[in-house]
């Protein structure tokens, strides 16, 4: 299985913060040296800034890279991570973000 781009972001912005964020964390994964030949890409939501917390940590057990964006206006919060990688089933309790 191709490595996919999964990116996590905090269902707690509104829709547009979420896309903002979201194409934040991707520009700070690869500008942090991580390659993606531009496949699959998945936008991931998870609750708020304490349960992207918990997912830096287990990313972290599960020795997986990622990159967090900070927002600057808003206090320099976490708002999404993104993270390349071939384990899907690391994602099954989270559904996919809706932008709406």
């Amino acid at each position: 299985m191709d490595d996919m781009l999964y990116v996590l972001v905090r269902k707690d912005l509104s829709p547009e913060q979420q896309a903002v964020q979201a194409g934040h964390a991707v520009a700070e994964h690869l500008l942090n040296g991580y390659r993606w030949p531009n496949g699959t890409l998945i936008y991931l939501g998870v609750k708020n800034q304490n349960i992207i917390r918990r997912w830096t940590d287990k990313l972290k057990d599960l020795n997986i890279p990622y990159s967090v964006f900070r927002e600057p206006d808003i206090g320099n919060e976490i708002t999404a991570l993104a993270t390349i990688t071939n384990k899907s089933d690391v994602f099954k309790s989270l559904q996919t973000l809706k932008f709406v």
